[in-house]
């Protein structure tokens, strides 16, 4: 469970990443799409709880 937060936080960059991590382009991309995806989601579960609290 740990890891999951920790790729979670350095996809986010609030968490330094690991020297030692191979750093290439498709590396980079991977992380900018996965950072997307996480902003997002988390708008659409703030919408749906604004929308279930409105109602």
């Amino acid at each position: 469970m740990k890891s999951i937060w920790r790729q979670i936080l350095q996809h986010l960059y609030i968490k330094k990443r690991d020297p030692g991590e191979v750093r290439n382009t498709n590396t980079k991309l991977m992380h900018g799409m996965n950072r997307i995806s996480i902003i997002l989601f988390v708008i659409a579960l703030i919408v749906m709880l604004i929308r279930l609290f409105r109602h």
